[in-house]
């Protein structure tokens, strides 16, 4: 079963950083639950390989749903990446896409809306190499 966060309305923010080939590192904030640190093997698709990302999502939702169905989520979400791109199917209007399975099998996925996610610039990625190197190490 995929875990879409609500169909991504509880999904608030975040940042993923593939600058280091292999790793994918970052942070979600969710509805009821705040930040969630993200650890997770592979690489984005070629569109944004080796790139930090930012993402907001303006249909957010903090609702009460968000507290049961997200409620046994792990503290740390880990996994394997099976796709991260701007751009993530040829016969598809680009768009932000996050799917990864953590090593249980659970299947996460995040779509949102073209324009809701872009590249970090090089100062705001430098910004973020300590906390990206703290989640290397969890």
């Amino acid at each position: 079963m995929a875990q879409k966060f609500g169909n991504a309305r509880w999904v608030k923010e975040g940042f993923l950083d593939n600058h280091i080939a292999g790793t994918v590192v970052g942070r979600l904030t969710l509805a009821a639950v705040g930040a969630v640190p993200i650890v997770l093997q592979g690489d984005f698709k070629d569109d944004i390989k080796g790139e930090v990302i930012f993402f907001e999502n303006p249909s957010f939702e903090d609702d009460d749903r968000a507290a049961v169905g997200l409620a046994d989520l792990d503290c740390v979400l880990r996994g394997v990446v099976h796709l991260i791109s701007f751009d993530p199917h040829p016969l598809l209007d680009p768009h932000p896409y996050i799917e990864w399975f953590s090593f249980e099998g659970t299947h996460y996925r995040i779509e949102l809306k073209d324009g809701d996610a872009r590249i970090a610039t090089q100062q705001e990625a430098d910004g973020l190499i300590e906390e990206s190197q703290k989640l290397r190490e969890k």
